[in-house]
Formats: C-alpha cells, structure tokens, sequence
C-alpha cells in the first residue's frame, strides 16, 4: 500500500461555474448566466465549503490558487478582494502563491483588470482561442479579434507582468497557415505564457452531437510540430504538450496537477485529491455541480456528492496521465514522494515502454519520447490497472 514520509504540495482550486454563453466544444461545469449571479451567496457558500474541508490539510500551506470556471472574471473585483481576504483569514497562503484568474475577452476592461490587481491576483489566464473572427464563430465564441487583443493589452496596462493567453488547433476547417497566424498574433502580444491545445471533442458537448469536420491525424501533428518549433524560435520553452512559457514562467499551478500534488476544491463541481500521511491514504471529493444544489448544500456535509479512495493501480494510471505529459518527465524519488508507492511498482512498466521506443530513462529520469507523445493513448494503456504489476 502507500507509504507516504511527507505529503506534496498543496494548491486550492476555485470554481467559478457562470459564463455568458456555453460554447459547443466544453465539458466543463459552466451554466449560463441567464439572470443576476448570486455573487455574494456564492461567497458565502465557497467560504463554508472550504472551512469543512479545512480539518483534511491543518498544518499545511496553499502555495498556488487558481479562479477556473465558467467565467470567474465575470465576479466583481470586490467580491474577489473578499473572497481572497476570507480564504488568507482561514489559511496559510505562500507569500508568493501564484493567484491565477481565468478572464474572457469581453468581460473584462482596463479597470476590472486592475481592481483584479489589486484584490491580488498575480496571473491572468484569458480565453482566445484563435484571433480569427470566421474561427471564432465557427466554435461559439462571444469575442471578436478586436476584443481579445484589446483585453491583452489592457491586462498589461493594469499592471499584470504574467499573463496566459489559451489558443486552440484543429478548429474546424482549420489550415497550418491559420494556426500559425494565431500563434505569431499571440507572441507578439508579449504574453509570459501560452496555451496552445488541441480541440477535442468531448461527449455531452454540442459538437459530440454535431461533429465538426476537423483537420485529419497527420495534419493536426503536422500543425503541432510547426506550432511548437514557432514558439521555441520565440522563446517559448514547451515543458507540457500544450503548455509553452518564458523563463521562470511556469504555470505553478498546473505544475502541481501534473506532478501529482493536492489540491483542495471548492465551488460547485469542484474537485479535490488530499493525500494523508498519517493514514498512508488518497481521498478524491467532489462537490455537487448544479451551482443550485451546491448553494443549497454548502454549509452540510451534503455538499459532497463523491469520495473515492484510491487505491494503487488508480494512482499508478492517474500518475502516468499527468507525469508523463511534461517534457521533464519524472525521477523515480519523485514518483514515489508523490504517490507513496515504491518504484519496483513501475517498472516492469518503464521497462516495458522503452522496448516499445514510448519512453526514455536517460539520466535516471523516466520521460515520454516524441513517439510517446504522439500516441501518448497508447502509452498508458501499459498503466492501465489489468496491466500492471505491483510490489
């Protein structure tokens, strides 16, 4: 089983779940914004969910936070402010925690932008996708080019020096060219970090109802590869497959996801993954996704509508999904501070992906090759729990 010296880092997740309109590709927990958003008695709900999951990390440190939604830009930089004061009141904060919001363009100005700065938000992360207006139309999107350049340069007024821009490829219809105009756009905006991901199709979305056509396999790794050597020309370390920054600009945040760490989540639909080194045990919680159910239900502990203890073979396979998708890869004293497993319980796994050219062990550290990248699908079905040997 687990056997856990110390636990890893740990980050708190926001959820936001409100948005102007729901866009047909996304699968994440956002409702339309139909009437006034209960701005204040959402507080109030997220600040009592968090301090009923306050007793799972006593004596721990949030180093990162993250606003996802939905649309958290769409909050008022007063109730950020207040939500921020509350949760410092409540728990320790990093002194330089990373404090990441997720804005679109066309809900945000100059001045939001800097009301945002002030309440301490340190890092922007908004929304583009592509700055081509027959694009954006083509995946629901509300902004045009005009208002997504506008909002970049905005932030940058406002005084924020770290900022992400979120891009998409293989848009429907897409050609290289057209990728590769959205990515010199983006540069030349001076973001510290962009997120250039592939657009995939998720059920319960209306394009898994209505599928686009979309650029085939070869062409969209054709496109990734241009992309890519665009960036790093640039100055743009990839050090994720979708995930490029400048020197020092790592998004900490979802360095923590991708390295296994823990994270509380609050908000309606949010997540969380705690570890406990004095039960050598890995809880997930999930918190009820109607923003509804969850405002009626966040002050009980019927604000949780799931709890799941991993156990090793999970925790093999949802190590393997993150790990393996950072250009570093991971050391065998990582994997094991991470998961409280010993590395004996992988590596009839590792051995078994270098022989098949998916995986790299050169300087004892285990990383994905450009093979494995590709056909990363692939490469964890050999973490897959029928596949695995443990010790």
């Amino acid at each position: 089983m687990f056997n856990f010296t110390a636990t890893p880092p740990l980050s708190l997740y926001i959820h936001i779940p409100w948005c102007v309109r729901k866009c047909p590709y996304c699968d994440f927990n956002s409702h339309e914004a139909r009437n006034d958003i209960p701005e204040d008695a959402y507080i109030e709900a997220l600040i009592a969910d968090l301090e009923q999951d306050l007793p799972a990390v006593w004596g721990r440190t949030i180093e990162t936070v993250f606003f996802g939604g939905g649309t958290p830009s769409l909050f008022s930089p007063r109730g950020i402010d207040r939500l921020l004061a509350d949760v410092r009141a409540r728990v320790p904060l990093k002194p330089d925690a990373e404090i990441t919001l997720e804005a679109n363009p066309g809900t945000v100005d100059h001045a939001r932008f800097k009301g945002f700065r002030d309440a301490g938000i340190n890092r922007l992360s908004i929304g583009i996708q592509s700055f081509q207006p027959g694009l954006l139309k083509e995946i629901g999107r509300i902004h045009t080019d005009s208002d997504a350049i506008a909002a970049v340069e905005a932030a940058h007024q406002a005084g924020f020096d770290n900022v992400n821009l979120d891009l998409m490829f293989g848009l429907p219809g897409q050609t290289q060219a057209q990728a590769l105009v959205d990515l010199r756009t983006a540069k030349e905006l001076e973001p510290s970090h962009i997120s250039w991901y592939e657009l995939t199709i998720e059920p319960n979305t209306w394009f898994h109802r209505h599928p686009p056509q979309r650029p085939d396999d070869d062409t969209l790794w054709e496109m990734q590869h241009a992309g890519r050597t665009l960036l790093e020309s640039a100055g743009f370390e990839r050090y994720e497959v979708s995930a490029y920054a400048r020197h020092g600009q790592r998004c900490r945040h979802n360095m923590n996801y991708w390295q296994f760490g823990d994270y509380l989540g609050i908000g309606a639909g949010a997540h969380a993954k705690i570890s406990d080194a004095a039960t050598q045990g890995i809880t997930r919680i999930a918190k009820q996704r109607h923003p509804r159910s969850y405002l009626d239900s966040a002050h009980t502990v019927a604000r949780i509508s799931s709890t799941t203890r991993l156990a090793p073979e999970d925790v093999l396979l949802e190590f393997a999904m993150n790990a393996l998708r950072l250009d570093q890869g991971f050391s065998p004293a990582t994997f094991k501070a991470t998961t409280g497993l010993p590395y004996t319980a992988i590596e009839s796994i590792v051995n078994k992906g270098v022989a098949d050219g998916l995986l790299d062990t050169g300087n004892h550290v285990i990383r994905a090759t450009q093979k494995g990248q590709r056909y990363l699908n692939e490469l964890l079905q050999h973490w897959m729990p029928d596949t695995t040997d443990h010790a």
